[in-house]
Formats: structure tokens, sequence, C-alpha cells
């Protein structure tokens, strides 16, 4: 029950970062840098994990954030689709999180990194959350390849 209660409490919390509005911040006013993807969502899913795993990482876990707020919406008072899917691919890069945590070690904050592949109304995105300027911008750019590779 206890590993049941984490785990919706971490896809509500991934679900609402990633469902949130876009908010003003050092990033041109985004929270997410998205890109489209040309195809389904289970083939953008597929191509999110291949080219993850293709730059030698571990996906630590990934949130059906889709599947959950569908599932417990009336639970909350809501009859609102936010997604017709929506997954969070979380992982770590052990040579970039020791080097942004040796820069900083409130750098934790932001790991592990996330991918996300949203659908809505049948238009595919692929994105990543922004990171604060300064160190965590080589994080950024690795998010940023990952998902170029992703939509290719």
């Amino acid at each position: 029950m206890k590993k049941k209660l984490i785990a919706l409490t971490t896809g509500l919390v991934l679900g609402l970062v990633f469902s949130a509005p876009v908010l003003a911040d050092d990033h041109g006013g985004k929270v997410a840098t998205t890109y489209a993807f040309d195809g389904s969502f289970d083939d953008a899913t597929f191509a999110v994990e291949s080219a993850i795993i293709d730059k030698g990482l571990v996906i630590d876990y990934v949130s059906h954030t889709g599947e959950m707020l569908n599932r417990t919406g009336a639970d909350v008072g809501s009859n609102k689709t936010i997604f017709d899917a929506a997954d969070v691919f979380l992982f770590c890069s052990a040579v970039l999180s020791r080097k942004v945590m040796e820069a900083d070690a409130m750098n934790v904050a932001h790991c592990p990194y996330g991918v996300f592949v949203a659908d809505q109304d049948g238009k595919v995105v692929v994105g990543y959350r922004n990171m604060p300027e300064g160190p965590m911008q080589e994080v950024q750019a690795l998010l940023d390849e990952i998902v170029k590779t992703a939509i290719e």
C-alpha cells in the first residue's frame, strides 16, 4: 500500500509539473521545451526510450502520468481529459550529476532528469523541463540532444 501511495503521489506531482501552464522563468517564459513528434504516442515513447538508452543511461522509472490523471479525475471532481496519453521517463547521468552537484550540491533538486511524451487531441509532443542558468545548462543540453534524437 505504501508503494502504491508513493507511486500515486509521484505521479500526481509529475503530472502537475508537466501539465502546469507555462510560467515566466529564465528561459524565455517557458517552463518546458517541447518539440512536435510526427507519429503516434507509442512511436514517440519508443523513440525516447531508445534515445535515452543509446546515450548509455538507465531509465529509473516511467511515470504514466496521463493514465493516472484519467484514472483519478472523477475522484478529484473533474471530468476533463488533459492528455490522451502522457509518460515521463526519469533517469540520471552519474557523470553529469556529479559534475553539477559538485558545482552546487542543491542541484540535487533537479535530479532525476525527465523527458516527457504527451498526446493532446492527437498532437504528440516530446519535451523536458527547462533547467536554471549555470551548471544545469549542461543537463539541459543533454535533454535537448535526447529529445532531438527521438524526434528525428
